[in-house]
């Protein structure tokens, strides 16, 4: 068994070379960024409406009515989700126009402009500046948050595809945490610095356009999307160290002869056909249950939440729930080979509807019980180690399994827009719900929980260890399957049925 695992080891360390490392690290500067635009706008909250107040004052000569500012601080949070979701609606095509890495090279753009816009914001005397940049930003990790686990997961070998998917997730706490930190009064979260603090988005943007050029293309995107072999063996040398490489284009030549035989899938494609329609659903399904389980409410508003459960120091409180993001999602790191994606999906889930339902006791009895508020502070930070355990990171990179490279473009368009949907969702409307239900707006991420983990114990396959064609194969005899039963109780039901609507169905069961 000992020798059976150091072959193991040994066979995956010889698959990491420098050039494979430096690619990895390279895509996930786009996920680092995309996490820090999702922390920056927390802990300066409360200076940022003090500048808006001003600048109403300033314009209008009258303090901006109570209203009017909490609608606007909405906005300021929730119009990032609008870039994201419009941007990653154009996943598919950006990725098949431009390639993965050009793509993320030219994405860098969108970075520049909207921290850009958010950092002279105040010099400007302008919100309209920072809710601007805010969308634009939001165009940058709309993109990002597909092109970047697609080309990991595309370069990525099977034995190493789930680990390394997780790093996606892992820079985006990590963004998040630094965010967090310089968000700090003693560091960035003041008066006058603020505006740089949320500037900082430009940084990472930097750091990937320098980087990018020593990265190869994803060579299955070269091989069975262009057409351009010696290019694909030659990123394929690169990345694996490794002069002969006749395996694994064979791989891909076995998946680019299946592709060639399916019709070019288009986004409609994918629900009107019953091979895709299935593995869409549970696409859409998990991003679903990553937005819609209340995390993102903590990271958006997790300092007002802890002041309302009476932590002394919610900042610093803000910051703990940081570190076990982190912390937590270094854990998933090495669990997701070993227990498999479906498993730790629905230990996740569970773990959260268990930690919802205490945060609200505790919330609900703060006031007769006033040490309510450490089981309340433990609660959100059980919360969010469940969350990424599993919700968390597997979502990102699950489209990608469930898909060959015929059809993945257009899922992981659907899936972004479904993922950034239910975000905007939360961040416009949490705040508004959570002042007209109290305590108990938790309970309904915990029914919505629930719903999400009945749905992965019946519907969600295991992907761990499995080629694409393997998952593709999987779901092909399911929808199979169920065509030949809805032909045989048509034909049964009908033997009149015209001829025509027989040979649709025929048809549609070949591709």
């Amino acid at each position: 068994m000992r020798c059976t695992k150091e072959w193991i080891l040994n066979a995956i360390l010889k698959t990491v070379t420098g050039t494979f490392v430096l690619s990895v690290f390279t895509a996930v500067l786009g996920s680092l960024g995309f996490g820090y635009n999702i922390g920056v706008i927390n802990a300066p909250q409360k200076i940022i409406e003090q500048e808006y107040n001003s600048t109403w004052i300033q314009r209008y000569g009258e303090p901006i009515p109570a209203g009017t500012l909490t609608t606007l601080w909405s906005l300021s949070v929730a119009i990032f989700s609008i870039g994201g979701m419009l941007s990653s609606f154009c996943v598919g095509f950006v990725s098949e126009w431009l390639g993965r890495r050009k793509g993320m090279l030219i994405n860098n753009m969108f970075a520049f402009v909207g921290g850009s816009l958010m950092g002279l914001s105040k010099l400007c005397g302008s919100f309209e500046m920072l809710i601007l940049g805010r969308f634009v930003i939001g165009l940058y990790c709309g993109l990002a948050s597909g092109l970047t686990p697609m080309y990991v997961g595309e370069i990525a070998p099977t034995s190493l595809r789930g680990a390394l998917g997780t790093l996606h997730q892992l820079a985006i706490v990590i963004g998040i945490l630094i965010a967090q930190i310089l968000g700090l009064e003693s560091l960035l979260g003041v008066e006058h610095l603020w505006p740089i603090l949320l500037g900082l988005a430009i940084v990472p943007a930097v750091f990937q356009m320098a980087l990018l050029p020593f990265c190869p293309e994803s060579p299955r995107f070269l091989y069975i999307v262009r057409c351009q072999e010696h290019q694909a063996k030659r990123g394929l040398r690169r990345l694996t160290g490794r002069q002969e490489v006749g395996s694994m284009l064979a791989e891909m030549k076995e998946e680019k002869r299946k592709m060639d035989m399916e019709r070019k899938v288009s986004i409609l494609e994918l629900f009107r056909s019953k091979l895709y329609r299935q593995p869409i659903m549970i696409s859409i399904m998990l991003q679903l249950s990553q937005q819609l389980s209340g995390v993102n409410a903590i990271f958006y508003y997790s300092t007002s939440i802890f002041m309302k459960a009476g932590v002394q120091s919610p900042v610093y409180a803000t910051i703990g729930a940081g570190v076990v993001n982190c912390a937590f999602t270094v854990v998933s790191l090495f669990l997701i080979e070993r227990m498999g994606r479906r498993t730790l999906h629905m230990l996740g889930l569970g773990g959260m509807a268990i930690c919802a339902v205490i945060m609200t006791l505790a919330l609900a009895l703060l006031e007769r019980v006033p040490w309510m508020s450490y089981i309340s502070m433990l609660a959100i930070f059980g919360f969010v180690a469940f969350f990424e355990i599993g919700p968390g990171p597997i979502p990102w990179f699950f489209v990608a399994e469930l898909f060959s490279q015929g059809p993945r473009p257009a899922a992981m368009a659907v899936a972004g827009f479904s993922n950034w949907t239910a975000n905007f969702i939360i961040g416009m409307c949490f705040q508004s719900v959570a002042d007209a239900t109290g305590p108990y707006v938790f309970l309904i991420f915990a029914s919505l929980l629930i719903v999400f983990l009945i749905f992965t114990f019946f519907l969600v396959p295991e992907t761990r260890g499995k080629t694409f064609d393997q998952i593709a194969a999987n779901f092909q005899q399911r929808s199979a399957g169920m065509m030949d039963m809805d032909l045989d109780l048509d034909m049964d039901m009908d033997l009149d049925k015209p001829s025509t609507e027989l040979d649709y169905l025929g048809e549609e069961s070949n591709h």
